[in-house]
């Protein structure tokens, strides 16, 4: 899963002072978990990374964190940590987190893209804090040691083969789970959900909070409600934005086959976009009607399958399963349909050159790749059986033709050696109330089936308001002023629904 979450996490204000972290079994005068001393983090400015600015006053840090919990005071990695504190500092109320999504997603970089936009929509209230999970941007990182064909987004999601064949799949899953077990080291294996939890708790204790409010996207929204659940006592006020099924005997096997139906149910937004007549002068209208443009885009992946297209790329061609991930990630977000609709419109033109999207014009990093699978195999067991996987590509490429069996195709997972280490949490209705659910009635990679059953699991704990505007990351992300302020006053005054509510488009 692909979008990031924010909490904020309170400073002291002397740069000298003692940080402290909760012990659990004790208790203060006010009958919260007493506090025992840690080192307060070395705070530095940013270095810009990954292309995004860094806004004025984030800082930067580093936070020692165990490698193994169970070994706390073996070996330790590094994690990286930034802040942008409050402009208002008489209206701050608190420090919230904002947890980056994935698995494998940079909270620091997320910090530098929404922090502004937060700040003013929380109104100062909060210092704003985020880290990047073991494993990725500028935390200590390990890899697999994979090959460069390997690395490619299209071949790391198993899209099936032509005729719905999955035989190079599987021999490219069963090579990456044998590199990643030979070539892998100790903290690829520590990459977990819960570890990023204890993580969490550890950059609470060293900011010296009691508590955190926590924003968290995506996978990020299934970290903050662990997070919540294992140490209920150390959250105030938790969003989550964008929430996949919290199935403890599935987890991020089930966020990937849901993926299907939750292209299913965002594409319509997309072939209406591209049936308005308003996209004739742009040269962005792709059918007359809205119900013939899936047909058009299936046609069109078929075409590429058998002939791929040169791209603006050297090399890197224009294939059908690069269109059919291209077209997923044009789902998250409106804002991406123009770019959709251009490759598009290149790919049928005999002279046309399609300009592909970043994410599909070069390998991914090792340690990036290495991390994606580490991220998505370490928390639960995966179904072993190549010709199950098969059955079940099957029927999901004929319910839906869009995914073509993606979401329902072999992982390297499925042949992951070390197992998980632990169970997964279990949601429940036992813990903080104070939790508030923003979801998009048509999620392409959360969709709404899935974030039913995390309200669920939740109970009275929580409240949903779902929202009609389309797309991936709702808050402060697509552009809907009534779920933008449903959340804005929930982090703001503590006000929510009293009962579930829902915004329109």
């Amino acid at each position: 899963m692909t979008q990031l979450t924010r909490t904020a996490l309170l400073f002291t204000l002397c740069a000298t002072a003692v940080a402290a972290t909760l012990t659990p079994g004790l208790a203060a005068a006010d009958g919260r978990p007493a506090v025992r001393a840690e080192p307060a983090l070395a705070w530095h400015a940013c270095e810009p990374s990954g292309g995004a600015p860094v806004p004025a006053g984030q800082e930067c840090a580093s936070l020692r964190v165990p490698l193994d919990y169970r070994d706390p005071g073996g070996p330790a990695v590094e994690v990286a940590v930034a802040r942008l504190r409050t402009d208002r500092p008489a209206a701050r109320r608190g420090t919230l987190l904002v947890i980056p999504g994935g698995p494998g997603s940079s909270g620091v970089q997320r910090l530098a893209q929404k922090g502004e936009a937060l700040r003013a929509a929380t109104g100062g209230g909060y210092d704003l804090v985020s880290l990047d999970p073991r494993g990725v941007g500028g935390s200590t990182r390990g890899r697999c040691g994979l090959p460069a064909g390997d690395r490619w987004l299209t071949t790391l999601r198993s899209w099936p083969d032509a005729d719905g064949g999955i035989a190079e799949n599987t021999e490219r899953a069963r090579r990456t789970a044998a590199s990643c077990e030979s070539g892998g080291d100790a903290l690829l294996r520590s990459v977990s959900t819960l570890n990023e939890a204890r993580d969490i708790d550890r950059l609470r204790g060293a900011l010296g909070e009691r508590e955190l409010t926590v924003w968290g996207t995506s996978y990020g929204a299934y970290v903050g409600a662990v997070y919540a659940q294992k140490f209920p006592q150390r959250v105030d006020r938790l969003v989550l934005d964008s929430t996949g099924d919290p199935d403890p005997a599935r987890v991020a096997h089930g966020w990937l086959e849901n993926m299907a139906a939750g292209a299913a149910d965002r594409f319509p937004d997309f072939a209406a976009w591209a049936a308005d007549p308003a996209r004739e002068e742009a040269g962005l209208r792709l059918a007359d009607r809205a119900e013939d443009v899936e047909p058009l885009l299936l046609a069109l992946a078929r075409r590429l399958d058998g002939s791929p297209r040169a791209s603006d790329v050297a090399g890197v061609p224009l294939t059908g399963n690069g269109l059919r991930q291209a077209l997923q990630n044009a789902l998250y977000s409106d804002a991406a349909f123009p770019a959709l609709a251009r490759l598009v419109r290149a790919a049928q033109d005999p002279l046309g050159r399609p300009v592909l999207p970043p994410e599909l014009a070069r390998a991914l990093p090792d340690e990036d790749a290495s991390l994606m699978v580490a991220g998505i195999c370490n928390d639960v067991r995966w179904p072993s059986s190549a010709a199950g996987y098969a059955r079940r590509v099957a029927a999901d490429r004929e319910r839906y033709p869009l995914t073509a069996g993606m979401p329902a195709n072999i992982t390297p997972c499925a042949f992951w050696k070390s197992g998980p280490s632990e169970k997964p949490v279990r949601i429940t209705g036992e813990g903080p109330s104070e939790v508030l659910m923003i979801q998009s009635l048509r999620d392409p990679a959360t969709p709404y089936a899935g974030a039913l059953r995390m309200r669920e699991a939740l109970g009275d704990r929580a409240r949903m308001v779902t929202v009609g505007q389309g797309g991936h990351g709702m808050y402060l992300g697509n552009g809907n002023a009534c779920g933008d302020r449903a959340v804005s006053a929930f982090l703001v005054d503590g006000v929510r629904p009293a009962r579930d509510a829902h915004c329109p488009d």
